[in-house]
């Protein structure tokens, strides 16, 4: 597995980290053993940080990683947490009395004193031109609630605007082979800035995985079903915001370009992404340990070279680029 430097908060993580949206909802009913089947796939296999957020199923993926890890004292895993979603999108809901009362419930959850890393669950826009907030958060660092915080962004402007702030330590966005945006303008100002890039919806949320077709059905409780047309949240964090037929179609090209690497789809659309500069971390979910496993094998993989990636901008130029370019 190789590793990297997660930008100004100065740690050393893994190039695989394992997102858990997954294991508290959203994806469908994932029980308490499952959960730690695959935290112990993942950690066995070289992640070293885990991502989640306090409403991922109101609280239950922190508990059941503060759990997991109160069993596992000898394991040094990052965790990557988020907070802000528990109230309207408001600025004003985002005051100091707001982010300590998230940040206590959160420091709860997970059973420590002093979070890692908490990031800003892709707040509104508005919030990144107020001081206050920022200046906020940086006592909340002081107070020793948290030794690091980010922000999780929806679009490129609002990457671009956290990655200004100067105690911003890491920025989390939507980057995957059909989601290249970021990587015109916001990779080389995280590079520039030493901020921390932690790419999620590396898969597209399971399109790159090629197992999907036109016949392919979701859980009732699966935003992959509810969330098609953006009803509960930003559509762009489901399945990167392409049209799903269209997004079957293109996973096919990739598989076969992956299939010319002898790699898996979801091993090749990993592995690239690793390999992209300035992304220091990316944050697949897993179901099961076979693909939390997986998954993690996808940050050993040797460099696929300059004619993967063209290949990858050809795939995103002619099926995805002039429907969402733009829109995030």
């Amino acid at each position: 597995m190789k590793t990297s430097t997660l930008g100004r908060t100065g740690a050393t993580v893994s190039s695989i980290s394992l997102g858990t949206w997954q294991l508290g909802a959203d994806w469908g009913d994932v029980s308490e053993e499952d959960a730690r089947a695959v935290l112990d796939a993942a950690v066995e296999s070289g992640v070293t940080m885990l991502d989640t957020a306090d409403v991922y199923g109101d609280g239950r993926s922190e508990q059941l990683i503060g759990r997991y890890l109160a069993d596992r004292r000898d394991l040094d895993v990052l965790v990557a947490t988020k907070m802000g979603r528990r109230l309207p999108q408001e600025v004003e809901n985002y005051s100091a009395e707001n982010l300590r009362a998230w940040n206590d419930r959160s420091r709860k959850n997970l059973g420590v004193d002093t979070l890692d890393l908490t990031q800003l669950h892709c707040p509104p826009t508005a919030l990144y031109s107020v001081d206050r907030v920022f200046d906020d958060l940086d006592a909340m660092v002081a107070e020793g609630r948290m030794r690091a915080y980010g922000v999780s962004v929806e679009t490129v402007e609002e990457a671009l605007a956290a990655i200004a702030r100067p105690n911003v330590a890491t920025v989390q966005i939507i980057i995957n082979a059909f989601r290249l945006k970021p990587l015109d303008a916001v990779l080389p100002a995280a590079i520039d800035a030493n901020v921390g890039i932690i790419a999620r919806v590396p898969l597209a949320s399971g399109l790159l995985s090629g197992r999907y077709t036109s016949e392919t059905t979701f859980a009732e409780n699966d935003h992959r079903n509810y969330n098609r047309q953006g009803d509960a949240f930003d559509v762009g964090e489901t399945f990167s915001g392409v049209d799903y037929e269209k997004g079957v179609a293109a996973a096919q090209e990739f598989s076969a370009l992956a299939a010319e690497y002898d790699l898996a789809p979801a091993t090749a659309a990993l592995a690239w992404l690793t390999q992209v500069p300035g992304v220091s971390t990316v944050i697949p979910g897993a179901r099961s340990p076979e693909q939390a496993r997986m998954n993690a094998a996808a940050g050993g993989v040797e460099p696929l070279g300059a004619e993967f990636h063209a290949r990858v901008v050809d795939l995103y130029d002619r099926s995805f680029r002039a429907a969402i370019h733009d829109r995030w």
